[in-house]
């Protein structure tokens, strides 16, 4: 993997030379605030895929949720916002995107979100969600992927439903074939901008 492309899913980044912008952002009619930095995925302004990815999540009914690969702490500040019923956590392997997502929570005054670092689904061994929100490293490698996928079925509730996004140009389809490995339902649920969203269940 080229250092290049490693930084943002590594458990010891690059130190970094200091903080990035504060980027804003509207949904559902509420601004969020969200600080970023070097050695961070998409530092500079909030991806296409997590803002499709958020469109098309159903978030009712849930009353947990686990952001998986956080980053900053976008999908699950905003899911959290959405749905004050449910506890929210935010996981990443990179200490720094945990602590920005931390920032984050606390910048947005978001009190049903809590954030945890390490790999994967590790920080939530023997927790179930109803919801679990994935932009994943696909530069990683496939079997990265994978593994992310596999872990995420194994921490759904009965009745839950994994969200992930990809690019189009950047194996979306394979992604969903996949999904179709781990999980008994795969379905496209939002397309646009050159991102698909999909939804897995069936565990």
């Amino acid at each position: 993997m080229r250092r290049a492309l490693a930084h943002y899913f590594v458990p010891a980044p690059p130190a970094s030379p200091g903080p990035g912008p504060l980027l804003r952002m509207t949904e559902g009619g509420r601004e969020f605030r969200f600080r970023t930095a070097p050695g961070v995925f998409s530092r500079g302004r909030v991806d296409r895929g997590s803002r499709l990815l958020l469109q098309a999540a159903r978030l009712d009914g849930a009353r947990r949720i686990l952001d998986l690969g956080c980053g900053y702490g976008v999908l699950g500040i905003v899911a959290a916002a959405r749905a004050p019923q449910a506890t929210v956590v935010l996981v990443d392997i990179n200490p720094r995107a945990a602590a920005l997502a931390e920032e984050n929570v606390r910048l947005n005054g978001i009190p049903n979100a809590e954030v945890r670092c390490g790999d994967g689904c590790a920080p939530v061994a023997g927790l179930a969600f109803d919801v679990i929100l994935c932009n994943p490293p696909i530069r990683a490698g496939r079997a990265v992927v994978l593994r992310l996928f596999r872990e995420a079925r194994e921490c759904l509730a009965p009745g839950g439903r994994l969200y992930v996004v990809a690019r189009t140009n950047q194996g979306a389809r394979t992604l969903a074939r996949a999904l179709g490995e781990v999980y008994a339902r795969v379905a496209e649920v939002e397309r646009g901008g050159g991102y698909r969203v999909y939804e897995a269940s069936g565990v």
